[in-house]
């Protein structure tokens, strides 16, 4: 299993779903704890996405990673050089 925000976003619907769960749901200070640690991780990415913007888009993070898989270059094409104003 990945660390990235995919993963904090199926954990906090896990819990939604464990909540909901008529039969056997979870305890309401769980399910707090739960969107505590989320929350602070949620903080910490807007921080990366803060340091990334600052630092002229050139770092990347681990931890917040695009869903789909880059799309293959076209035919020919054997890199992508981006220019930033400054």
């Amino acid at each position: 299993m990945s660390n990235n925000m995919t993963t904090v976003r199926q954990h906090l619907l896990d819990t939604l779903a464990d909540l909901r769960d008529r039969e056997k749901p979870m305890e309401i200070d769980r399910a707090r704890a739960v969107a505590d640690v989320a929350r602070v991780l949620v903080d910490s990415a807007k921080v990366e996405v803060d340091f990334i913007r600052a630092s002229g888009g050139d770092a990347t993070s681990e931890f917040i990673q695009p869903d789909a898989a880059k799309p293959a270059l076209p035919a020919g094409i054997t890199g992508i050089h981006r220019h930033v104003l400054k």
